[in-house]
Formats: C-alpha cells, sequence, structure tokens
C-alpha cells in the first residue's frame, strides 16, 4: 500500500469512527481486546481498576489522532476498505494530570488500607470487606478520611458501637486521607489477572530492580 492509499484509508476509517465502531469486524467473533491507557509520560493513566479502553474506543481515539499506538495485538478488524491491528497500548497525546484529592469512596478506602482489615491484619478480597468508623458516628464520629478504615465483617461486628479503647481495638495505621500517588502507587500491587505480555513492560518499567 503507498501513501496515498494509506492516507485515503485513514480518512474513510476516521470518517466511519466518527459514527461508531459498528463498521469494523472481527475475524474471531468479536472478543474483547482492551487497550491499555497511558497518559503522555507514559504511565497507566490509573493502576487500579487499571486504565483500559474497548478495542472500538481505541481505534476511534487513533483516527481522532488523540492517541499513539505503542503495541498491538495480533488480531486486526476489517471495514469494507481497511484493515487495522487491534491496538494493545496507548498513549495519550495530551497529558492530563492526575486529581489532587483522590475522591471519597468506599474502594479508595479499601486501597488506601491495601485491602486489609485495619483490626485483624487480614487481607480479603473486596466483597468481604466493609468500613468502620474508629469513632462511631453514635459516639459523635465522622464519615471522613481520618475517621474510616478497612475492616472485616467479624472485626466490624465484634467492635461495634464502642470506641477503641473500650474494646482494645486500634487501627494498625491511623487513618488519614490519601494523595492520588499514593493510591497509585498501592494499586500497582494488584494488577488483574488478565494481563496482557504487551502491557508489562509499561506496568513495571519504574519498579525498583533487585540488587
Amino acid at each position: 500500500m503507498d501513501n496515498g492509499d494509506a492516507d485515503s484509508g485513514r480518512v474513510e476509517a476516521r470518517r466511519s469512527s466518527r459514527h461508531n465502531a459498528k463498521g469494523w469486524r472481527l475475524p474471531d467473533g468479536g472478543q474483547h481486546y482492551p487497550a491499555l491507557v497511558l497518559n503522555a509520560d507514559f504511565r497507566p493513566l490509573s493502576y487500579f481498576p487499571l486504565s483500559l479502553w474497548s478495542w472500538q474506543d481505541a481505534i476511534k481515539a487513533v483516527y481522532m489522532d488523540r492517541v499513539s499506538v505503542l503495541s498491538e495485538y495480533e488480531t486486526a478488524v476489517r471495514s469494507p476498505s481497511v484493515t487495522m491491528r487491534l491496538p494493545s497500548v496507548i498513549a495519550l497525546k495530551d497529558y492530563i494530570p492526575s486529581a489532587r484529592r483522590p475522591a471519597f469512596t468506599r474502594f479508595n478506602v479499601f486501597l488506601r488500607d491495601a485491602f486489609v482489615c485495619q483490626y485483624c491484619g487480614d487481607r480479603r478480597p473486596t466483597p468481604d470487606l466493609t468500613f468502620d468508623h474508629v469513632i462511631p458516628r453514635s459516639r459523635g464520629g465522622r464519615t471522613t478520611w481520618e475517621n474510616v478504615v478497612t475492616a472485616c465483617g467479624g472485626c466490624n461486628l465484634r467492635k461495634g458501637s464502642r470506641l477503641p479503647r473500650e474494646c482494645r481495638m486500634f487501627p494498625r495505621m491511623a487513618p488519614r486521607q490519601p494523595t492520588t500517588w499514593e493510591l497509585q502507587d498501592n494499586g500497582r500491587a494488584f494488577p488483574p489477572n488478565y494481563l496482557h505480555e504487551d502491557w508489562r513492560d509499561y506496568l513495571y518499567w519504574d519498579s525498583e530492580l533487585d540488587s
């Protein structure tokens, strides 16, 4: 394919992407091929949950010139006039700064505490965790970063509405508001099980090497 054909193919693909990605056809019946999305500094937009786009959104971003393709799957999609390998790793061309203050959510509390019950020290899957008010709301405690910790169901039930000194149950770490960077750093320890081999270099390139 010469440059003229390539350019006309991109124009055709860009035109179809403005409407939708339904014109593209996967030869294997339409499996999902997520693309790892990196910021312009080549770090993932987020580690947990990992920043992923569907193959449709990735292709659309490519032809809107919003991203650069760093790695591709072997699988290709086809439209009547264009064939394109699916992006596996893409990087934004415009840098998106991280929020200075992370959202105060149940999941981010778990992530701050590394999914560990702050009373018994057991690490549990998310469905087995809840959050506990160190100073119970019935005793004047507020629902804030500084008064909420991750707890398993058993410890949460055992502590009840008592103060830490009354039941001798003290958090292993004093609760506090984390930074976005801290949450991202914690999230790197919990990658999904379906990591594509092309993604590993982009997730761990800045990790410390073993001496």
